[in-house]
């Protein structure tokens, strides 16, 4: 597969060389000539100097050929217009977008455009480093409103219906895998032992609801 790469950052670089050495087609784009060096002599893409929402310099890029394209600059502007030029004149099929804003990721979304919010998505990161499993969430939207994160249940949580846990953590039960498959549950669907559950809570109730889960359900 061909894919143009807009930036030519540390991001840009090791994405390119990344893709390259899974034997795909890469364009790189920059405005800077020397940010091309970091590309490093064993790189064989294309080098194209230029703005990458330019309608011309995506061409000599081959963006007319791209199955995929990343906008990877360190302007959120730059990235997500050239994105949508990608995606809506050039028809490009696979579309991402880095964006430091994480409100403007979460409208940029909405738009059709996916994003990457590098700063909520770096400390999640930070989070599974630095905390306890199953404290750190598994996953957040663009604008880091929503969190999904693996309860630590307590022990005498098995045999216990999810609406329960629902109501004493304040969280609504996402999924939970159960001997390796996932598991859509309802309501009365009762915990089991070595039950992987994972829950949607609202940023800034993370803690109340990891808390909640990790103590004894309350007496009915």
């Amino acid at each position: 597969m061909h894919v143009v790469i807009m930036g030519c950052g540390r991001v840009g670089a090791g994405l390119a060389t990344a893709l390259e050495r899974l034997d795909h087609q890469v364009a790189v784009i920059d405005r800077d000539l020397h940010a091309f060096r970091r590309l490093g002599a064993d790189f064989h893409g294309r080098q194209v100097v230029g703005v990458g929402f330019d309608r011309q310099v995506l061409t000599e890029a081959g963006v007319d050929e791209a199955g995929a394209f990343a906008a990877v600059s360190s302007g959120d502007n730059s990235n997500i217009i050239a994105a949508r030029v990608a995606r809506e004149t050039f028809g490009v099929q696979r579309v991402v977008a880095r964006i430091y804003d994480a409100k403007r990721a979460a409208v940029y979304e909405r738009l059709g455009i996916p994003t990457v919010a590098t700063v909520p998505w770096t400390t999640d990161r930070f989070l599974r480093m630095l905390l306890p499993e199953g404290v750190a969430t598994a996953w957040r939207d663009p604008s880091g409103t929503v969190a999904v994160l693996q309860l630590p249940l307590h022990e005498d949580w098995v045999g216990r219906s999810v609406r329960n846990l629902e109501d004493a953590a304040g969280a609504r039960v996402a999924f939970i895998v159960r001997f390796g498959n996932g598991v859509l549950p309802e309501g009365r669907t009762l915990l089991q032992a070595e039950d992987q559950v994972y829950a949607a809570a609202v940023s800034g109730t993370v803690t109340d609801v990891t808390t909640a889960a990790s103590a004894p359900p309350p007496h009915d």
